[in-house]
């Protein structure tokens, strides 16, 4: 797939990989049989890659509007996940675009930020739109989608799985995140599967998931926006791809049908659209 949509061959792109791989003196792809997976230091030098590319497209980017005459305030609204895993970073590139638009930013669950969009009390909301009972509700955007994913120890028996199955996660400890209705989504595609997940935590902490994780205290299947290849006490998590259809994780923005956004507002939904490369 990489190869057609490159236009090379598959034989040029493996080459290639091989010589970064050789250049960098680490692997970045472990080779399933059903396709490849990053390694964990192949996540981290795709989120290098992805830092240069955004700065070179930021770069040459020509906003909707004159950047430096842009002034005002845009309000956002965002869900846990969106504000911690996802939008600091965007806000940082917009506001280095637009240094004298104001984000007044609000955290909410889902359920709030979508009724603060309807009521009007701010501009835009940043959720799980794969959470989202009725989009029909409003103008909606996506701006990335996510696939989920096996989290273990490197030690752990799945991670020496090419690729696990749910019926083989289910034999082993799981951990459950319960922030931003994880265990809602979690235990939906579960049942669609016909399988229960061997729940031995839920935790609200992104962070204690990962420390109980990367101990081998268990697994769990979470999205590749959220994943980092360590804990906090430093200790590697390696992500493996599973077997069975897992719907992805859809993160976005709402916004009212009726809205006539204001300039600040607009510049920044065009931003994040732009962006996101959506």
């Amino acid at each position: 797939m990489a190869a057609r949509a490159e236009h090379v061959s598959q034989s040029a792109i493996t080459n290639a990989v091989l010589a970064l791989e050789e250049t960098l003196g680490t692997k970045l792809f472990d080779r399933l049989p059903q396709g490849v997976a990053l390694t964990p230091d192949g996540q981290d030098f795709l989120n290098h890659a992805r830092h240069i590319l955004d700065s070179v497209r930021d770069a040459v980017y020509k906003p909707p509007f004159r950047s430096h005459d842009l002034k005002g305030t845009v309000r956002v609204a965002a869900s846990y996940t969106l504000l911690g895993y996802f939008l600091p970073e965007l806000m940082a590139r917009f506001r280095a675009t637009y240094p004298d638009v104001v984000i007044d930013l609000l955290e909410a669950d889902r359920t709030a930020v979508e009724q603060a969009v309807l009521d009007g009390i701010v501009d835009l909301g940043v959720v799980l739109l794969s959470n989202v009972q009725n989009l029909r509700r409003f103008r909606h955007h996506v701006l990335i989608r996510s696939r989920r994913q096996l989290w273990t120890s490197p030690t752990h028996p799945l991670a020496q799985l090419g690729a696990p199955s749910l019926a083989d996660v289910a034999g082993y400890p799981y951990i459950l995140i319960t922030v931003d209705e994880g265990e809602q989504s979690t235990l939906r595609y579960w049942q669609q599967n016909g399988i229960e997940p061997k729940v031995a935590f839920r935790t609200g902490s992104m962070e204690a998931l990962r420390g109980l994780v990367a101990h081998g205290f268990g697994v769990t299947i979470l999205s590749d926006m959220v994943f980092r290849p360590w804990s906090l006490e430093g200790k590697r998590i390696e992500a493996r791809a599973i077997l069975n259809a897992i719907p992805q994780m859809d993160a976005g923005m709402l916004w009212r049908k009726e809205a006539v956004l204001s300039t600040p507002a607009l510049a920044f939904q065009q931003f994040l659209i732009h962006a996101c490369g959506s």
